[in-house]
């Protein structure tokens, strides 16, 4: 067994994080702030790769492994939670899904601007007012009329919609079918009829957006389908193992941040005529932080080995994810515990760390999913083993 990453992961892990020491991680706070990462940063994202990660060379994307993919969102996140999670939704949900699904045509005509940075994000659209987990429950109707599809609904916290070229959109296009009559529609934002309303008013996680997307006869043609027409469901399911994974990654960036500052102000703060980090209790906050990152990583990086050598991955993905997201909230809650009311205070790092970890346990499946999707997998095929 190898636990090494390789020559070129190392090089890339410096290469990303040297990037988001520079460009992210100095104006974090501003990010949350002004709810806004600056377009201008996410431009120079291009160049390195980062907008393409899951994209092949001949359509400009990196083509990078997933362990690779992880490092990187890992990275992203642990100069800002929100801005990774802008990034690894249109990496792991938008692009994938045409990478995944997409004919040679779509591939060439949608993804080689939104890999480069040329052109905007891309977003996937699942989530309705009353579907949520429940995606069988998804009303947005597509309706064939001659070459085109015609589609009429909504959809509820997408995330990078106002912000993205494309959204690929979960539909019922065949009612009669059940879940096997959904189909993934790929819908240019600026096509008639589409509406994206303004950024949700959310908890933190100020640099990612999410939207209402408003469907009122959104003409696309029917070649704008994705994959096999009534597979809308299985595809979506698919894209989001791989979510899940990189949702797991980002949360463990979160994490190794928050524990940073903590046993930095550890150092720093003296109560009681000695420094924090001389207190058991505190040593106790830092050693089960800085131990259940260290499972989680390794839970990620294992998920990603198994996507990459074409093995089956559901269970070992929603394994990372659901204790990667949970980890990342009990670790940003030591790091404001170790900061005392200082913790509480917007003038430090780790409040902003602890509410975009909490978005993490309900984004691309919550953890109750998680924990069903596990549970099934158990039963069904055993647990986890190396």
């Amino acid at each position: 067994m190898d636990f090494q990453l390789s020559e070129e992961q190392r090089l890339w892990r410096k290469v990303v994080h040297d990037f988001v020491a520079k460009e992210i991680k100095p104006i974090a706070q501003e990010i949350n702030e002004k709810e806004e990462t600056p377009p201008s940063v996410i431009k120079k994202m291009g160049p390195l790769g980062l907008l393409g990660m899951s994209v092949p060379e001949e359509y400009s994307g990196a083509e990078l492994d997933a362990i690779s993919a992880a490092i990187a969102i890992e990275e992203l996140a642990w100069g800002d939670g929100g801005t990774a999670l802008t990034i690894e939704a249109h990496n792991e949900l938008g692009c994938a899904a045409v990478v995944l699904f997409g004919s040679d045509d779509q591939k060439k005509a949608f993804l080689p601007d939104v890999s480069t940075g040329k052109g905007k994000l891309t977003a996937l659209a699942l989530t309705e007012p009353q579907a949520g987990s429940d995606l069988r429950n998804v009303k947005t109707r597509a309706i064939k009329d001659g070459d085109d599809w015609v589609i009429q609904g909504s959809k509820a916290w997408i995330t990078n919609a106002g912000d993205s070229e494309f959204i690929v959109t979960l539909t019922i296009s065949d009612p009669e079918q059940g879940s096997r009559g959904m189909s993934l529609i790929l819908v240019p934002t600026d096509s008639k009829g589409l509406t994206v309303a303004p950024p949700e008013k959310k908890m933190g996680a100020g640099g990612t957006h999410s939207h209402e997307v408003r469907y009122e006869n959104v003409r696309v043609p029917i070649t704008n389908t994705l994959g096999v027409e009534g597979e809308g469901l299985q595809q979506t399911l698919k894209i989001l193992d791989g979510g899940r994974i990189s949702v797991g990654a980002l949360s463990v960036g979160i994490a190794q941040a928050a524990l940073e500052e903590g046993v930095r102000y550890a150092k720093e703060r003296q109560t009681f005529g000695k420094t924090l980090k001389e207190h058991q209790a505190i040593q106790w906050l830092v050693a089960d932080a800085a131990a259940e990152i260290h499972a989680a990583r390794l839970m990620v990086y294992y998920a990603a080995w198994l996507k990459d050598q074409g093995k089956p991955f559901t269970q070992a993905g929603a394994v990372a994810k659901l204790f990667a997201t949970e980890m990342a909230e009990r670790a940003s809650y030591s790091a404001i515990q170790i900061h005392g009311s200082y913790g509480y205070s917007r003038e430090y790092p780790v409040e902003a760390m602890y509410k975009a970890a909490r978005l993490m346990t309900i984004g691309e499946g919550t953890s109750e999913i998680q924990r069903l999707v596990i549970a099934r997998k158990v039963f069904e095929d055993g647990p986890v083993r190396i």
